[in-house]
């Protein structure tokens, strides 16, 4: 676990210098991302190894704010990190600027502030965030994942998501979920 935790800080902290032309803020945006990244992981029976292990890609969203009083909106910015390789079983490549943004209608009302990681599990999801804006739940099956050491009680469902969701919240807010939020390239900022 230790291993997996500096191989995914290191990549993402050491990209901070291949953002050096650009603003400050995509700087700020893949160190917060790879520290929110470590302190998930760090956190007892979270995520578990066995699917890290098998995740083709890694998408950290740090703070995404989702604020509500009957509609409601999500807005987030992050950082994507994928494997290399024909199947996306090679080495971790360099981080890709994401942002997510969503809007929903219904009894809802707080606002809050959420770091996600999302687990792209298969080459169908991985492909559809690296070449179209995806649509959480439409475009792409997500599921919350499960918890613990090992993924061996997960139902079968929640194993056959393309994405599997984690997330960490700050703030009063009843019921979290990014079905129906979007998930495109930032692609003023890549």
């Amino acid at each position: 676990m230790k291993k997996l935790v500096v191989c995914f800080a290191v990549v993402l902290i050491s990209s901070v210098a291949a953002f050096a032309a650009n603003d400050e803020r995509e700087k700020d945006r893949v160190k917060d991302a790879g520290e929110v990244l470590k302190e998930v992981l760090n956190i007892p029976d979270n995520i578990p190894q066995d699917l890290l292990d098998k995740a083709e890609c890694v998408v950290v969203l740090p703070s995404v704010k989702k604020g509500a009083f009957g509609v409601g909106g999500s807005y987030g910015r992050g950082v994507m990190i994928c494997r290399s390789g024909e199947h996306y079983k090679g080495k971790w490549g360099a981080p890709a600027l994401y942002a997510l943004e969503g809007v929903s209608i219904g009894f809802q009302l707080g606002g809050q502030a959420t770091d996600f990681v999302l687990l792209v599990m298969n080459p169908k999801g991985a492909q559809s965030l690296l070449y179209s804006k995806v649509k959480l739940g439409a475009d792409a099956s997500a599921a919350a994942g499960p918890k613990g050491r090992t993924a061996e009680g997960a139902t079968d469902i929640v194993m056959q998501a393309e994405i599997l969701s984690y997330s960490r919240n700050k703030g009063l807010f009843a019921g979290v979920s990014l079905e129906g939020s979007t998930l495109r390239s930032d692609g003023s900022a890549n």
